[in-house]
């Protein structure tokens, strides 16, 4: 029987925690090698484990996995997450590589220097609220199901609950003007696997503090 899926990465969010979301949402259990100095890291590429001599890195099915992109995909197909052809698989990456541009904004906010948080956050408030979001209102509107694709859970829901919870973060309001996605997060949000991923005490990570700026910086040399 195959181990539990090994996630190397630092303790916090960054780019590893889409990939969390998706192993708990379709209840897969994982473990986790936290990246905690620069030494850590150093020994991972000296090893030779990490393709471009990056994380995040993955270990699963015998693979050491890179690009987070490229884990995601592997994830998603492996638990059914990513479509029953090739049309929706294409509608599933549009929509997560619309998320995805999001959230980078949001991942990136705390790392920005403190004279300029508020000049981006009101631009990653604008961006979610006047070019994204609408996008999904109107897909859940037009497709006249509870999922972005088909008629059943994929990945992309997934991701957008992800994206809708962090840009709850920046503005508590921001989905006031949109009722139907409103509703999505509530549908999503009680999924079993993802209720429990939502729990205190879930291999989710806080939101990005100071504490955490600062080592991601020690560790990364940035």
């Amino acid at each position: 029987m195959a181990g539990k899926p090994k996630l190397h990465y630092n303790n916090g969010r960054g780019r590893m925690e889409s990939i969390r979301w998706l192993l708990a949402a379709a209840g897969v259990e994982f473990e986790e090698q936290f990246i905690e100095t620069k030494e850590d890291l150093e020994k991972l590429c000296n090893d030779g484990v990490l393709m471009f001599q990056q994380v995040p890195m993955v270990e699963i099915d015998g693979m050491k996995m890179v690009q987070t992109k490229a884990i995601l995909s592997y994830i998603a197909a492996k638990y059914n997450l990513y479509g029953k052809d090739l049309k929706e698989r294409a509608w599933i990456d549009m929509y997560v590589e619309g998320t995805t541009d999001l959230m980078r904004m949001m991942i990136n906010l705390p790392f920005h220097p403190a004279d300029t948080k508020e000049e981006n956050l009101a631009l990653i408030i604008e961006r979610a609220t006047n070019r994204y979001f609408p996008v999904y209102e109107k897909a859940l509107k037009d497709h006249g199901h509870d999922y972005l694709v088909g008629d059943k859970l994929s990945w992309a829901d997934i991701h957008l609950l992800e994206a809708i919870l962090m840009a709850e973060e920046c503005k508590p309001d921001i989905l006031s003007a949109f009722p139907l996605l409103q509703a999505f997060k509530g549908r999503t949000s009680n999924i079993p696997t993802i209720k429990k991923f939502l729990q205190p005490g879930s291999q989710r990570k806080p939101r990005t503090n100071e504490k955490t700026v600062a080592i991601v910086r020690k560790i990364y040399n940035f």
